[in-house]
């Protein structure tokens, strides 16, 4: 556990629109150990499907440094990465029908692919009903994609991104399409699962609860990790108080990130509370560092844009610098010099 199995550093992903260059990741930093139930979370367009397509191997990234299960998914060949696709990455998506071949039944379906792994005989059949027992199917494995559920299709899908052993999992959306009742259900298997086989997890969601149900979550904002979600874990005080906490309401902990560059994303409450725009005054004390709103910011911006202004008009030989002007424009009337 202690082995990270996902390292990303300073991860960057551009993608080209017409003539347009959209940049989806921008130096995103990322850890996952092996093990891990990971929940990632951020609004439309925060870059969550770029870093799930890369990490899957659907996409590869334009910079940075992408490593999963030592394979270096920046410098893989093409049939390198179909390899990777088909051992390393199992994945979950959140309409059932992308997940299973409709005209198979669920057995079948988990078997599919371990035989385009080369697996053969009766231990293909005998893990796929292990695997759909672990899912609280067996007695659904000959049932099809229209007889089922769309909880039950969801947990079928699990067991076939499971069917090659992978150590990686990942799940776009896997409770988008279903209720409440059923997507605990959905996300109490992956837990299961991920502590059953080792497996590391990671599940996309815009699921304000996904805390509840995962070991930790990352939020994701402008193409960067800025904020980590940390269950808070009470003192083991001895038997009785460990099923007393099982009882109690979680506890959670939000942790800002900061990425390998030393950058940090500042809550935008914070900014709009404090009136935060542009600049900022960074201070180091005895063991913290306050950022608080530069004085006469307003100011400064001013200043750096007539610089700007300035820059472009050639300087007449004994004239005022820009900044002298400045300070004669910001003069009241009353206190302008006499002409």
């Amino acid at each position: 556990m202690d082995e990270s199995l996902i390292v990303c550093d300073n991860l960057v992903k551009i993608y080209k629109v017409a003539n347009l260059e959209v940049v989806a990741l921008q130096g995103l930093d990322l850890a996952v150990k092996r093990g891990e139930l990971l929940g990632i979370v951020g609004a439309s367009g925060s870059g969550k499907s770029s870093l799930l397509n890369i990490l899957g191997g659907l996409d590869r990234p334009s910079a940075g440094r992408v490593w999963v299960d030592r394979h270096d998914l920046l410098k893989m060949s093409d049939a390198a990465l179909d390899r990777y696709r088909r051992a390393v990455v199992g994945f979950v998506w959140q309409q059932g029908a992308r997940n299973l071949v409709p005209y198979l039944n669920a057995r079948e379906n988990v078997m599919l692919p371990m035989t385009l792994a080369g697996v053969t005989g009766r231990k293909k059949r005998l893990r796929a009903d292990e695997l759909l027992r672990s899912v609280g199917l067996a007695e659904r494995r000959h049932h099809y994609l229209q007889q089922m559920s769309g909880g039950e299709q969801q947990r079928v899908a699990i067991a076939v991104a499971l069917a090659n052993a992978p150590p990686l999992l990942l799940a776009d959306e896997p409770t988008g399409e279903v209720d409440s009742a059923t997507a605990l259900t959905i996300y109490k298997t992956f837990r299961e699962l991920t502590q059953r086989y080792g497996v590391t997890t990671i599940i996309v969601s815009h699921d304000p609860d996904i805390a509840y149900h995962v070991d930790r979550v990352v939020a994701i904002r402008d193409g960067r990790t800025s904020s980590e979600t940390v269950r808070q874990v009470a003192a083991d005080d001895g038997a009785s108080s460990a099923a007393a906490a099982a009882q109690e309401e979680p506890r959670f902990e939000e942790l800002v990130v900061v990425d390998s560059a030393g950058r940090l994303q500042v809550p935008k409450e914070y900014l709009h509370r404090l009136n935060i725009k542009g600049r900022v005054r960074v201070e180091l004390r005895d063991d913290e560092i306050a950022i608080r709103p530069a004085e006469n910011a307003s100011e400064a911006h001013e200043a750096g844009k007539l610089a700007s202004e300035l820059a472009m008009v050639p300087r007449r030989r004994g004239g005022v610098n820009w900044l002298e002007r400045w300070r004669l424009r910001r003069r009241s009337p009353s206190e302008e010099e006499p002409s």
